[in-house]
């Protein structure tokens, strides 16, 4: 039997995804009120724009003060999209204190203070839940956290930024450089006018810490990700891993270490086989590669960003809120039992692309071998070409250490015969 009484709903937010998700929410009114057993209703948005037109939204629920709506009392679930850290963290921890649960696609402050804010629900008997806040509509975060909850997962490896597949994507099928991809990129609206939290890297290490986080049980933080941008790249780097049968996606890789005893989360540039599910991802979606002891090789693909496929996130976490609140119960909560220490880069072992710039002469290649010999990293392949003097030298190597490849190249840097490091660049998905 439904309950009449309807759930009341806060909407924290009202940009491109929450004006998605209150539509949806109106839309769907009957549709989602028969999924969870009672009618959801809009209590109140806060914005911080309140004459801004918001077509179906009644002007009456509109706020400028998200303070005295979550602290309403009467409000059953908190949806937060506004992002940020502040106000944002007060306003959920507040939210737990006036007995809401909460939904958030707020990915920066999850990864920055993801234990808090669960201590802080787990504390009022209060649901967070935050799908939307990695990977938009894609359906991972609860398949790691509920569907996986028997299995030993080992690695967690994706393209979790829209916006940086579809610049990478472009340089690779039209030769286009950096700059000229990025600007087609700005024009169509996948870039923001200041795309540093997407090149750069950020975006994805803080989703990378929430994953890794929940696939190995283990409390990341945003600054025990390893971060790389992807400014660098050039079509000289697509042309040599189209040489070796294989593109560059930026990734964000979570992984356990051989021994079990530890993890790693960093986020860069990477050339990968063109084998490999994830070389396939075109444009500006997202697909997340999962390898696990019992169920093997997994990958989650779909639209990562945008209004609606977020606000499509949300509503499958306000829905699973709402049934939880209506049963008395609650769902998952972080679970940080492992406790793995979290290894710095130089720990991570993989191969490397290093295409240096050295002198055209007889005993170069000795000369750069014995380097590496020295470094304890072994070469798999040698690609060679020179002209007037000056010659481009591509060394593949076998799996190695990052500390040992920085000492490597320190080491060549000083060698007369090496002009220079022209681009380093780790092979990942072998």
């Amino acid at each position: 039997m439904m309950r009449t009484r309807p759930l009341k709903v806060a909407l924290l937010g009202c940009g491109v995804v929450g004006s998605e998700v209150a539509r949806i929410m109106t839309t769907h009114a009957d549709d989602l009120a028969a999924r969870i057993g009672a009618p959801v209703e809009l209590a109140g948005v806060a914005v911080r724009r309140p004459s801004r037109v918001r077509e179906g939204i009644d002007p009456a629920l509109v706020t400028t003060d998200a303070t005295a709506l979550v602290k309403r009392g009467d409000i059953d679930v908190v949806v937060e999209v506004i992002g940020g850290i502040e106000p944002a963290r007060t306003l959920i921890t507040t939210a737990f204190e006036y007995g809401a649960s909460v939904v958030s696609a707020n990915k920066a402050l999850l990864a920055q203070d993801g234990a808090a804010l669960h201590a802080a629900a787990n504390e009022h008997g209060e649901d967070l839940y935050y799908e939307a806040a990695v990977a938009g509509a894609i359906p991972l975060i609860r398949p790691l956290r509920e569907s996986l909850a028997g299995d030993k997962i080992n690695r967690v490896m994706g393209i979790v930024n829209g916006t940086t597949n579809f610049i990478l994507d472009k340089m690779d099928s039209t030769g286009a450089g950096y700059q000229e991809a990025l600007d087609e990129a700005t024009a169509l609206g996948y870039a923001e006018a200041d795309p540093t939290a997407d090149v750069e890297g950020f975006d994805a290490a803080a989703k990378a810490a929430i994953l890794a986080g929940i696939a190995f049980h283990t409390r990341v933080r945003l600054d025990d990700v390893y971060r790389e941008g992807m400014a660098e790249v050039t079509a000289s780097d697509f042309a040599s891993a189209k040489a070796m049968g294989c593109t560059i996606k930026l990734l964000a890789i979570c992984e356990r270490a051989a021994d079990g005893g530890s993890v790693t989360a960093r986020v860069h540039p990477a050339m990968i086989p063109l084998t490999h599910p994830l070389a396939s991802v075109r444009g500006a979606y997202n697909a997340v590669f999962v390898e696990s002891d019992a169920s093997g090789q997994l990958m989650f693909y779909g639209p990562g960003a945008g209004g609606a496929p977020t606000a499509s996130a949300v509503l499958g976490d306000l829905v699973a809120v709402c049934r939880n609140r209506l049963s008395g119960a609650t769902g998952p909560g972080e679970s940080a039992y492992a406790a793995l220490p979290v290894s710095p880069m130089g720990d991570v072992v993989t191969r490397y692309h290093i295409s240096l710039d050295v002198a055209d002469k007889p005993g170069v290649l000795a000369q750069v071998a014995t380097v590496f010999a020295e470094h304890g990293v072994s070469i798999d392949t040698v690609r060679q070409q020179g002209k007037d003097g000056e010659a481009s030298l591509v060394v593949v190597t076998h799996r190695a250490s990052d500390a040992s490849l920085t000492g490597t190249v320190e080491a060549l840097r000083k060698l007369d015969t090496v002009r220079g490091v022209a681009s380093i660049m780790r092979v990942e998905g072998e």
